[in-house]
């Protein structure tokens, strides 16, 4: 498998997939491999049914295990339907979060427990990790207060969480980040739009220089 597998991640409200948009075209350009976007949960025809049940403000509900299974099961089929083919054919896979954000979200924030979470997922995944994993930094009241203003009526059921879900998402996802210090790259996710990009794609750049080189 000759593809490189690069994951975004981030706290609701931090704009990695805002920042993503504008990143691609930034990164096709300096490559001849084919990149491939997608994002989670979704990304593949059964992963997206899955997605619509999971953020559905009308299934208050659902117990939080179920949840942490239902992402679990979107990652595996959108592994299999996405990632893998992607990676075999030599192409760069970009995901709009991965399992970091199962084991920030279900584990912390749903104070299901970190290990185990990464356990269901551990199943699902099957030993393949992003090769980077750029995660876009930014406190719980300033992603939030950036999603009331852009989207105040159409929020997710996560995103409706109190302050305390995503005060234990965010502690949950330093934890990550300390864990995983040659995996993952911080960027700070409060600074002007066109500043985070560019630090992602230095970030990038600078961890794939035999793949991101051309026009150099």
């Amino acid at each position: 498998m000759s593809g490189i597998f690069i994951s975004f991640e981030g706290p609701d409200g931090a704009g990695k997939t805002t920042a993503l948009k504008t990143l691609m075209p930034l990164l096709q350009a300096k490559t001849d491999q084919e990149i491939v976007l997608s994002r989670e949960p979704g990304g593949s025809s059964i992963s997206e049914k899955i997605r619509k049940i999971i953020l559905d403000i009308h299934d208050e509900e659902m117990d939080p295990r179920t949840e942490a299974l239902l992402y679990a099961a979107a990652r595996r089929q959108h592994l299999i339907d996405v990632i893998l083919p992607t990676l075999q054919a030599n192409k760069i896979m970009l995901s709009d979060r991965f399992v970091d954000s199962s084991i920030a979200y279900q584990g912390g924030g749903r104070e299901i427990g970190m290990k185990e979470v990464a356990d269901i997922n551990d199943f699902a995944i099957d030993g393949h990790l992003p090769d980077l994993t750029i995660y876009f930094d930014v406190s719980p009241e300033v992603g939030l207060s950036r999603i009331r203003k852009d989207h105040e009526g159409a929020m997710d059921r996560l995103e409706r969480e109190a302050i305390d879900f995503h005060n234990r998402v965010y502690d949950s996802y330093m934890k990550i980040v300390k864990a995983n210090p040659d995996r993952i790259k911080t960027i700070n996710a409060e600074q002007a739009p066109e500043k985070v990009v560019a630090d992602a794609l230095d970030a990038i750049i600078k961890r794939f220089p035999n793949i991101f080189n051309k026009g150099e």
